[in-house]
């Protein structure tokens, strides 16, 4: 299986969601993520592309652009690892597709149970935030393969964030399970 990683956001262009206060920028938790995921990937016999660009669909022509790189590989699955943002009081995990009656919808499926799972044992009270249908999302709606969007927790909840400091061997882990949960289904 052809897995394309993408870690959202960028460094120097787009940080995406921040935690002042522990000092926490998506862009940098999502990048750890996606090269731990795409290490135990390639451990379970994976091939794995993973590209961090602000650029996802040729809007911003000096980076990379995501989107394309994925479909011209191709990819078998596409996934890009996010943390959400809100109020600094929300918590929890959801992961994103295009429609849940798909593909996409299954993979999502199976990457949030093991993801809520997973961060549950460390904390009982971890909100599973369940699957979200977003085919407002680029690269959701412009991937030719099965892709997600992972929002793995809250990262301008403090609670959350410890968790997306402390957990990132397990969180990753789980996802790869969800991945490889849903290679066995193929």
């Amino acid at each position: 299986m052809k897995v394309f990683i993408n870690p959202g956001h960028m460094p120097g262009i787009d940080s995406g969601a921040i935690n002042r206060s522990l000092l926490l920028r998506e862009c940098d938790i999502a990048l750890s993520f996606g090269e731990l995921l795409a290490k135990k990937l390639r451990s379970a016999g994976c091939s794995v592309r993973l590209l961090q660009s602000c650029n996802l669909c040729g809007e911003e022509p000096p980076a990379p652009n995501i989107c394309a790189a994925a479909n011209n590989w191709p990819a078998d699955i596409f996934i890009s690892l996010h943390c959400n943002s809100f109020n600094t009081a929300v918590r929890g995990a959801e992961t994103l597709c295009c429609a849940e009656s798909s593909s996409a919808g299954t993979l999502a499926r199976l990457i949030q149970k093991q993801l809520a799972d997973t961060l549950q044992k460390f904390d009982a009270s971890f909100p599973d935030r369940g699957i979200k249908e977003r085919p407002d999302l680029a690269v959701l709606r412009c991937t030719e393969m099965p892709a997600v969007l992972v929002e793995t927790a809250f990262i301008d909840n403090d609670k959350d964030a410890v968790l997306l400091i402390d957990r990132q061997d397990a969180i990753t882990s789980a996802i790869a399970r969800g991945i490889t949960d849903y290679w066995c289904l193929l």
